[in-house]
């Protein structure tokens, strides 16, 4: 299914748009469905990218204490 999307841009946001398209060989529409795509992944990580990052952090060895110890020690007396 395909909607129209209105969107509303500053004056030289729309008079460089032509030419960041032309240099990409596609046209302003194309370059624009293109940017919302990457945009809207750049921020969904994949399950590998998530294991890969929870390993990461799991090599890390910082000082740590019991959560009630914890609690007691930032709790305002």
């Amino acid at each position: 299914m395909r909607r129209r999307l209105r969107l509303i841009l500053h004056e030289y946001t729309i008079r460089a748009l032509p030419g960041i398209a032309r240099r990409k060989r596609v046209t302003v529409a194309e370059w624009v469905r293109r940017a919302l795509r990457r945009a809207s992944g750049s921020h969904q990580w994949t399950v590998d990218a998530k294991l890969r990052a929870i390993a990461r952090a799991s090599r890390h060895e910082f000082p740590t204490a019991d959560v009630e110890d914890m609690l007691r020690e930032i709790e305002p007396r």
